[in-house]
């Protein structure tokens, strides 16, 4: 029987879901988490022919040392915790999990928008705090409340999350500009439509990043492009945290140039206690959580055990080592 390891597995499930479906495909072994670094990840894979991680690097020099790998699965969308390049020179099939968190990531934005244009939480510890009792008017606030009706939401990187955020974002009314660097014309409407990057920095009152990492968009927000922003512009990052210059974002922020951030990642995870923007001013940070409602991770876990299942039938599904080598050569 072919062996299976999961690395790290714990995020995905940390109890509330089963594995009995992909111990239905071969020897299971699960770790709940395996340390990042060589020694430790060659002990967990063993003689493993199917590896399948999450965040658990596997670099060239680990392949090299387990030459009867052939089949390693990301248990995500991105994948750059493995070496696609050594991966596919050594002939091992690398898969992902392409849209399993579309829904969430988008309604998750939302979340996160919202609670910069109401501070609910804040305002919700103010009248736990007493702050309402003893107020001599019906109503009060803390921070200015925020209408999104008629405001612009710029969104970067227009694939399946970035439309099923723009759709939300028409449904409050607002006005959405488009950048991807491929246009779809179906995908526009009267409020919605694709835009150069200098009129979406220019014009956007929210700026979403749904783009993937990569060395085009590593630092996509910086100092140079803050510039060209609106002053009082909001920042949202539910995507990759490198694609943000977090000490240019900080300053910022403190200048009062961007209004407010709200982020779901950071360029290190989990965060440093010396990363800029803890303390900066009007900066909510949560902690990578927009993919993990249980309905999302269901989804991830059955198309994860899908892939392996069509690998071993001979029919790979999700490749990303095959469409890396094709975009290597375009």
């Amino acid at each position: 029987m072919i062996k299976i390891v999961v690395l790290d597995g714990y995020t995905l499930n940390p109890g509330d879901l089963s594995w009995n479906a992909m111990k239905d495909l071969g020897e299971l072994t699960v770790f709940e988490r395996t340390p990042k670094n060589v020694k430790a990840t060659l002990e967990a894979m063993g003689d493993a022919e199917i590896v399948i991680t999450n965040k658990t690097p596997l670099t060239r020099e680990i392949m090299e040392k387990t030459p009867w790998v052939k089949y390693i699965g990301v248990l995500a969308t991105g994948y750059n915790v493995v070496d696609i390049d050594a991966a596919r020179e050594m002939g091992i099939t690398v898969t992902n999990i392409p849209d399993y968190g579309t829904t969430s990531v988008a309604q998750f934005t939302f979340g996160l928008l919202l609670e910069m244009c109401h501070h609910i939480g804040v305002h919700n510890e103010a009248v736990k705090n007493g702050q309402w009792a003893g107020n001599p008017d019906f109503c009060f606030w803390n921070y200015p409340l925020i209408e999104l009706a008629g405001k612009t939401m710029g969104i970067i990187g227009f694939g399946r999350i970035g439309q099923s955020t723009a759709k939300i974002a028409q449904a409050f009314g607002m006005k959405v500009l488009a950048y991807d660097r491929s246009w779809n014309k179906k995908s526009e409407n009267e409020s919605c439509r694709f835009a150069s990057m200098e009129e979406l920095l220019e014009t956007s009152d929210v700026i979403s990043l749904h783009c993937p990492l990569n060395s085009e968009t590593e630092g996509i927000i910086n100092r140079e492009t803050l510039d060209k922003m609106k002053t009082g512009v909001m920042i949202i990052n539910t995507a990759r945290g490198p694609l943000i210059h977090e000490e240019d974002l900080c300053l910022a922020l403190n200048s009062g140039k961007v209004a407010g951030a709200a982020l779901d990642v950071v360029s290190v995870e989990p965060i440093e206690e010396n990363n800029p923007l803890l303390k900066a001013r009007n900066c909510l940070i949560t902690p990578h959580i927009a993919w993990a409602p249980k309905e999302a991770r269901e989804r991830l876990m059955r198309v994860a055990v899908d892939n392996v299942s069509s690998f071993l039938n001979g029919s790979a599904r999700n490749v990303v080592n095959e469409r890396f080598s094709k975009s290597k050569k375009e």
